[in-house]
């Protein structure tokens, strides 16, 4: 494991795949000339699917279509539940999470190619269901931004989750989607500490400045939201309000919040970043989210593992039912219009 702490990493070293029957070790290191593991350089790689659609039968997320461009993510926050599927790429959920990108070039015509099947009925497909589709490879690759013009092109509504302000360069795009009322843009934002964000989300974008954007945003008729997720007790459930409340100021119409959850390998990649961050209030932390899932980090239970569960568990849900109370009443976003749909498009994009 990595001595000297590697600024602009969530994680600071690369946990075991539990599917690979080897891996490298520093057993020894003495006998070394240099460290086992320098910091890693990032690496494309493309995917080539014959689907893009993955739909989620979870009953926390019942019948949720997603696409994700891209997998693994150099935004590195160490919390990220996304880290574990890295694993069955042959990769780690640790550092190679974060720099070993796979991206999915054909994404935009394998959408095209399920509107224009019969067998595709309107639905609202979620963008980031499990990887920022606006993480910075992003700003040079414009698979997203080729999405956005299909959802359009077809009349195909679409959901947004993202916690970079590089969307701002789409607005033009998601203004003609609002204008159809195709288009909700929710916006993660889990505290407003910069120093704890750089350590936590090192490569996202701040969160003033996350909020600026859907200022921006807002007042261009877009639909924008908050997730306040993952809530992580003993370091961001207190901000709950005050995130709540300069959200919704910049236009927010509607609020939602998860509690952090540690399966897999995110739970040793979590403390080991918590003692190497907060080394006074480690195990108080770690005994908090324990107490949210039934006495263990690792949760896979429906209902609990997304909320959570125990008098933390119902102090931090009433925290966020007072705030949305008081600064969200009488907000909603506006449903989405499934009657926009054309199958054939205006035009063929590609």
């Amino acid at each position: 494991m990595q001595e000297e702490y590697l600024k602009g990493r969530g994680s600071q070293y690369n946990t075991i795949n539990r599917f690979s029957q080897t891996h490298y070790a520093e057993e020894y290191p003495e006998g070394l000339d240099e460290p086992l593991l320098s910091t890693p350089q990032q690496q494309i790689i493309f995917e080539h699917p014959k689907s893009i659609l993955s739909k989620s039968d979870s009953p926390d997320l019942k019948n949720m279509f997603s696409i994700n461009p891209y997998r693994g993510c150099e935004h590195g926050c160490i919390y990220c539940y996304a880290r574990n599927s890295h694993e069955y790429w042959g990769f780690s959920a640790g550092l190679d999470f974060e720099t070993k990108i796979v991206v999915k070039p054909e994404a935009p015509r394998l959408l095209e190619k399920l509107f224009q099947q019969k067998s595709w009925h309107p639905a609202v497909i979620v963008l980031s269901g499990n990887t920022d589709c606006y993480q910075p490879l992003e700003r040079k690759l414009k698979i997203t931004r080729q999405l956005l013009q299909v959802f359009l092109q077809y009349g195909n509504p679409v959901s947004l989750i993202t916690k970079n302000s590089l969307i701002e360069r789409d607005l033009p795009l998601l203004q003609e989607l609002a204008h159809e009322k195709l288009v909700h843009v929710w916006f993660s934002i889990n505290s407003l500490n910069e120093s704890l964000r750089i350590k936590m989300e090192p490569r996202t974008a701040s969160a003033v400045r996350r909020i600026s954007t859907m200022k921006k945003l807002s007042s261009a008729g877009i639909p924008c939201g908050v997730m306040v997720a993952p809530l992580i007790p003993g370091l961001n459930d207190h901000e709950i309000p005050q995130v709540m409340q300069q959200t919704a100021e910049a236009g927010a119409l509607s609020a939602g919040y998860t509690v952090v959850r540690l399966n897999g390998a995110i739970g040793p990649l979590f403390q080991d970043w918590l003692v190497k961050n907060f080394p006074e209030r480690a195990d108080k932390v770690l005994n908090l989210i324990k107490s949210l899932h039934g006495g263990t980090l690792n949760d896979s239970q429906w209902g609990r593992r997304m909320s959570g569960e125990g008098p933390l568990a119902k102090t931090i849900r009433q925290l966020f039912h007072i705030s949305k109370e008081k600064y969200f009443k009488d907000r909603q976003m506006p449903p989405h219009d499934l009657t926009r749909f054309r199958r054939g498009g205006n035009y063929n994009l590609f």
